[in-house]
């Protein structure tokens, strides 16, 4: 499976696009919609550097949410673990309970796990319970 359009459309909602690089919550660099992955010091790029960083990460995501998941999944589904691959990192899909929940066919409770991974820093962030929610909505979308 490949990620839609909702996925793309949550991942700009909820990053914001920033074109020079900042500190996020837990103070990673980042620049354009939330990309960290080879992030130095001061850059700035343009709105097509960040389309194409994009592109990238959700590319990335879906080859882990595609190599992890072994049951069948809705479009919905997928583009909700796509985004939260690509806000959380792969190590934390392949090793969470979500996961393993989904794996044994346990749709409804794999989806329920979305709602605790709302910390960061130790502090649960007003974005993060936002996005999961955003990413349940896909979840259970028909």
């Amino acid at each position: 499976m490949q990620p839609s359009q909702d996925a793309v459309d949550l991942v700009k909602a909820s990053e914001g696009l920033r074109l020079q690089t900042y500190r996020d919550a837990v103070g990673m660099l980042t620049i354009g919609w939330g990309h960290t992955a080879g992030v130095r010091g001061t850059q700035t790029i343009t709105e097509a550097d960040a389309e194409q960083m994009l592109d990238e990460d959700l590319d990335d995501a879906a080859i882990t949410v595609n190599r992890l998941v072994t049951v069948p999944l809705t479009q919905g589904q997928f583009d909700a673990l796509c985004d939260f691959t690509l806000n959380m990192g792969s190590g934390r899909l392949a090793s969470s309970t979500l996961l393993r929940l989904l794996n044994q066919g346990d749709y409804g409770a794999a989806g329920a796990q979305l709602k605790h991974w709302i910390m960061a820093g130790g502090v649960a962030l007003p974005g993060l319970i936002t996005r999961r929610a955003a990413e349940l909505a896909l979840w259970n979308k028909s």
